[in-house]
């Protein structure tokens, strides 16, 4: 049973429940205006869409992106590395040099103390060097 059934069976009962002619008027515009409506909008034509494409022009700049930054970081990376090899070789290069810096001053104050040595060591004192030197003058004459 729909509507259409319970308002006929209403009206005829005779209960006292039948529309006034005006509202029943109104009402039936506002059916015919929603009937028309419902009806345009099944008939009219639809927009068929298909599947989502790629969006190339937005892949290529995300991967554009994305390469510009890996070189950014791996030329910051290498840059890094590299100046640590350099600060590595100038250290190993200082510490060879001061350690020629200290063989070449132990050579010289080896070769001071001989000299040193050379000039203070004397066989006899100086007070005793006239008599040395005759010992020396005899022990050549005798041999």
């Amino acid at each position: 049973m729909n509507r259409r059934d319970e308002d006929a069976k209403l009206g005829q009962n005779g209960d006292g429940l039948e529309l006034e002619p005006d509202l029943r008027e109104a009402l039936g515009n506002f059916k015919s205006s929603v009937d028309a409506w419902t009806e345009a909008s099944i008939s009219r034509p639809r927009e068929v869409k298909g599947p989502v494409g790629t969006n190339w022009g937005l892949v290529t700049k995300w991967a554009l992106g994305c390469v510009v930054f890996v070189g950014t970081v791996s030329g910051g990376v290498y840059e890094n590395h590299r100046q640590q090899e350099a600060v590595k070789a100038e250290a190993a290069r200082v510490a060879e040099q001061q350690r020629e810096l200290a063989a070449q001053r132990a050579k010289e104050e080896v070769d001071l103390m001989a000299k040193v040595d050379s000039d203070i060591a004397r066989e006899v004192p100086s007070a005793l060097e006239p008599l040395a030197s005759l010992m020396d003058d005899n022990q050549n004459i005798g041999n």
